[in-house]
């Protein structure tokens, strides 16, 4: 059947274009691709090609299709797996595959199964390790967002503690310590806060930086500190841009102990090393943030490390588990992953988004695969309702969730905007 997706073919050259997928073997799975968001590692993999790990040298010949955080419909079961799927089951998957020791993964990795696409084949090792999900809520967008919510599920279950003379990791972030999001105002800093709020074990303080004011702002209105305050935790939004020195007047708001856990959320050695000089004792630092430099250096506090126990960790994404709990929570509405949504386009915006992405302000951006519409940021939507209602419909939809993309906005989008094929 015919296909259309964006798909690498080198460094920089992404490529809308239509193509013939071949009939899905017994151990295949046929999918219907509706939603999916663009991931900074996208961004990475397309400027990189073959640079990248996960990239296959022959790209060029066998181009691989871009996306890894999708969800769509099932629409045709290899034999072998007929007992478990079946056609018009709604699917999200784990894309952080690990298999038999490679570093394959959807997006990056296989020439006819990635997210930028109308149409893709789940390959038989998915099944396998158990990373194809059947999905049973309403919108797709939350389970496309449930890949990078698992992304900082699991960095906090990464995250360890120790104690003295004893040789065993207490694994996650220290319960009722003091955490710090560096960098943390964009879309993952956001799903790490929403999560760090709402999961079972909790931090007593949560202090979150940032250079940006309007981008503070926004993560201070979606996240009133007064509401946090009802829950026990202490709540702060700071803007280092202006500080003296911020590693100072940041350990003062933890009363000079620093905090347990640390987050970096951007690729930066200032903000690494500023992880570093806010570790309290036995402090875990996860540098979250991937760099694209090979090279990427940074100092660190050996001195602590020594002395006072601190530690650092870098993680990427989840596992199949992360993805259930992140899953499982948006269900209950303990977690709106909505908030790292910022702005929502059709596949044929989703090459030029890719390209461009740390130049494009805000946060995630939202493909759907089977509309034609241009990148277009929720905040724009009452403006381009003067040349079409439809969008003044959407503004309408998302001013009632607090500025937020929603099931209801999506709903209105998959059922009054042209198909791209």
């Amino acid at each position: 059947m015919k296909a259309k997706a964006v798909r690498l073919h080198a460094a920089n050259d992404l490529r809308l274009e239509e193509f013939e997928l071949p009939e899905i073997k017994d151990d295949e799975i046929l999918v219907k691709v509706v939603s999916d968001s663009i991931c900074m590692s996208t961004y990475k993999c397309a400027i990189l090609g073959t640079k990248h790990k996960r990239v296959h040298e022959d790209v060029a010949e066998h181009p691989a299709i871009m996306g890894h955080e999708f969800a769509g419909d099932i629409v045709k079961v290899g034999a072998k797996h007929a007992d478990k799927f079946k056609p018009g089951m709604k699917f999200t998957l784990q894309p952080a595959l690990n298999y038999k020791g490679t570093m394959w993964s959807p997006g990056y990795s296989y020439e006819f199964f990635g997210g930028d696409t109308t149409y893709c084949i789940i390959p038989a090792e998915v099944m396998e390790l158990g990373c194809l999900l059947e999905y049973k809520g309403k919108a797709y967008y939350e389970a496309s967002l449930a890949e990078p919510m698992s992304c900082s599920i699991g960095a906090f279950n990464a995250c360890f503690h120790t104690r003295m003379g004893v040789y065993e990791h207490e694994m996650g972030i220290r319960k009722g310590g003091k955490l710090a999001i560096l960098a943390g105002a964009g879309p993952m800093g956001l799903g790490a806060l929403t999560y760090a709020l709402h999961r079972d074990v909790r931090p007593s303080m949560i202090v979150v930086t940032d250079i940006n004011e309007e981008r503070l702002a926004r993560a201070e209105q979606l996240f009133p500190v007064e509401e946090a305050a009802k829950d026990g935790i202490a709540l702060h939004f700071v803007n280092t841009a202006n500080m003296a020195d911020p590693a100072a007047e940041l350990r003062a708001i933890t009363g000079g102990t620093g905090f347990d856990d640390v987050f970096c959320y951007a690729p930066v050695a200032q903000v690494a090393e500023l992880s570093s000089d806010v570790l309290g004792r036995d402090g875990c630092l996860n540098f979250f943030a991937g760099p694209t430099d090979p090279q990427f250096k940074a100092k660190l506090n050996f001195y602590d490390v020594h002395y006072n126990s601190t530690h650092v960790i870098g993680t990427t994404g989840g596992n199949t588990a992360d993805m259930l709990e992140s899953l499982e929570l948006t269900a209950e509405g303990r977690i709106d992953p909505s908030v790292m949504v910022t702005h929502i386009g059709g596949l044929d915006a989703a090459a030029e988004t890719t390209l461009n992405l740390p130049k494009i302000p805000g946060g995630k951006k939202l493909i759907y695969t089977h509309i034609s519409m241009p990148l277009t940021a929720l905040t724009d939507f009452r403006a381009k309702g003067a040349e079409d209602p439809r969008f003044t419909a959407l503004a309408d939809i998302v001013d009632a969730h607090n500025g937020l993309w929603c099931p209801e906005a999506e709903e209105y989008l998959l059922a009054n905007w042209v198909e791209a094929e």
